[in-house]
């Protein structure tokens, strides 16, 4: 799997917000993924395509760069409720 990041950097939330926000692993029903959260700890988006059933999955999947970024044009569709 290949990463499309802006050097440890959402690129999601870059291109929605213009700001850098580090990626990191966040917990959600739905399991473990690499996201980003914004300067009060909000989730701001979630940049991998895969959710983890694990915490240290997700960590190993990060560390290494083996997660799919989410691609911009493949979340406008959920976005507009489609």
């Amino acid at each position: 799997m290949a990463t499309d990041t802006l050097a440890g950097f959402g690129r999601l939330a870059f291109e929605s917000g213009g700001k850098h926000f580090p990626l990191q692993v966040l917990r959600s029903n739905a399991g473990y993924y690499i996201g980003t959260v914004d300067e009060v700890g909000f989730p701001l988006s979630r940049e991998s395509k895969e959710y983890f059933r694990k915490q240290a999955e997700a960590d190993q999947a990060l560390a290494e760069g083996t997660w799919t970024q989410h691609g911009l044009s493949s979340l406008v569709p959920a976005l507009l409720g489609f």
